[in-house]
């Protein structure tokens, strides 16, 4: 996510720090001076990467839809069965590092931030960017329904609206699961594997 930065850039480490008390702790309740006080710079300094602690939020939300993106293309390349493709683009997105789980976790508790305009330029512009990525995901996930109904082994019916099925269900993962709680994520995945199939095939 800091590939463009420079070496002495701080960016990456205020976003790894702001996950984290983001996702432990909520947003709300989150300091955006304990964030410099955790990277060990000056709250001024913040502000040379992000203007306020919500362009933090909405930058941490662009970047895992945008990897959220880059996982299911990279999931379902070369695989031809729709079926196949299906449960290899869901156990992509419920692979994670716990660090990972506390970003999507901070995406989907965050949502209804994209709904309505910003009054910040900086903050517009990641929200606008995530609200392309979003219809971005929802597409790419259409089509693939829209293969396998083609194919005639997922049931006719809207590719957008079973699209939109599945992923609330595979997202609703990342309000609840915590890791080292009483389920995995491997067994998650066959479960929300076996429930996606269902609804292709109902």
């Amino acid at each position: 996510m800091t590939l463009r930065d420079g070496p002495r850039s701080k960016r990456g480490l205020i976003l790894t720090a702001a996950i984290e008390r983001f996702g432990e702790v909520g947003f709300e309740h989150t300091k955006w001076a304990s964030i410099a006080d955790e990277v060990g710079i000056g709250q001024t300094a913040l502000y040379h990467y992000f203007e306020s602690k919500g362009h933090c939020l909405l930058t941490i939300m662009r970047l895992e839809l945008a990897e959220s993106l880059e996982r299911f293309t990279a999931a379902i390349e070369g695989v031809d069965d729709p079926v196949e493709a299906l449960g290899a683009a869901v156990t992509s997105a419920l692979e994670a590092t716990p660090r990972d789980a506390l970003q999507r976790r901070i995406l989907q508790s965050h949502m209804d931030l994209l709904a309505t305009p910003r009054q910040s330029e900086k903050e517009e512009a990641e929200r606008q960017t995530s609200r392309a990525l979003v219809n971005s995901i929802e597409e790419a996930w259409s089509l693939l329904i829209a293969k396998g109904i083609g194919a005639g082994v997922f049931a006719d019916a809207d590719p957008r609206l079973i699209a939109r099925l599945i992923l609330g269900l595979v997202v609703s993962v990342w309000r609840w699961y915590r890791p080292g709680g009483d389920m995995t994520l491997d067994q998650l995945n066959q479960h929300v594997r076996d429930a996606t199939l269902r609804i292709v095939r109902a």
